[in-house]
């Protein structure tokens, strides 16, 4: 009798014939995450369409092995060990298409890039997405925003599969439900495929002039030379939560190979050679001397993979 591992691979290799999706065994899951931390894991998925991407968690429920979706991987920590099942990769969905103001972009297309998609075309709405490293999935997912912009503003609608009832559907307005740093996908078993922006016409020039300001700011203030998941910390109601790292006496602090970057206390990164462990030691090291210092609790916004 097969062993589900057995199951699922040889599922994933049939599939992989007709070109939709890679596997790789025993992968490397580092060099998919900005951290650049983590061991291996089982299998390394890559899809190329939303039905292998259904496909791939589909067998993996049925086989009974455990799995994660992700993107660009600029908001997760995997584990320094193991990961027994499957990662699967999103990146390969990368479809976007313009109608006058209207855009859709398959959620492993890159936020970065769909903000300079959409500037060429006079477009604006998106200018906020530039240099966040994500994929448009991963945004939705966090209802992803900086400098006043949000996802909120500019998404009309979203595109699912919902894995516990193998079905496909969309979101509509408010049943997205976001809020900060949060939507309707988060804890649940609907996966984001894709999204359907709503943007203004704009002048080209001013359009990319902010972009490049806003591109400046975050490398003047932002460690964007070290790996990290961006912003560690969710913002606490009522305060800047790097200044509450700050006056804590937290920027600089490191715990292995992972820092509070001493450019912005808000980021932890990895200066070399740090592991899981090492940053989810300082996460709680920063909460509790925060928590002490200001009696504030801030909450880690990173998803981390176990």
């Amino acid at each position: 009798m097969l062993t589900p591992n057995q199951r699922f691979e040889e599922k994933m290799y049939a599939l992989s014939g007709t070109g939709t999706l890679s596997l790789y065994e025993n992968a490397d899951i580092a060099p998919y995450s900005t951290f650049k931390i983590g061991g291996k894991a089982d299998f390394v998925v890559k899809v190329n369409t939303k039905e292998a991407l259904a496909a791939a968690v589909k067998t993996a429920r049925e086989c009974g092995i455990k799995y994660c979706v992700i993107g660009n991987g600029s908001n997760v920590l995997f584990p320094d060990g193991r990961y027994e099942g499957a990662i699967i990769l999103t990146t390969g969905l990368a479809e976007v298409r313009f109608d006058k103001n209207t855009v859709y972009a398959d959620c492993g297309y890159s936020f970065t890039a769909l903000a300079s998609q959409a500037q060429k075309r006079g477009l604006t709405g998106l200018e906020f997405a530039y240099g966040i490293p994500g994929s448009v999935g991963g945004a939705v997912y966090m209802n992803a925003g900086a400098y006043d912009g949000e996802i909120k503003n500019v998404v009309t609608k979203t595109y699912w599969y919902d894995s516990e009832n193998d079905r496909f559907g969309e979101f509509c307005g408010e049943e997205n439900a976001f809020g900060y740093r949060e939507s309707v996908y988060q804890g649940n078993s609907y996966i984001i495929l894709g999204a359907e922006f709503s943007l203004k016409e704009g002048n080209k020039d001013e359009i990319l002039a902010k972009m490049q300001g806003f591109m400046n700011a975050r490398r003047e203030k932002q460690p964007l030379e070290y790996p990290s998941a961006g912003s560690t910390f969710k913002r606490a109601p009522g305060y800047f939560t790097a200044k509450l790292i700050d006056e804590a006496g937290m920027k600089g602090y490191s715990v292995g190979g992972a820092q509070v970057s001493e450019k912005h206390a808000g980021f932890v990164i990895n200066c070399g050679g740090a592991t899981a462990e090492d940053v989810k030691k300082l996460v709680c090291d920063i909460k509790k001397a925060v928590y002490e210092n200001s009696g504030v609790n801030i909450e880690c916004e990173i998803r981390i993979i176990e």
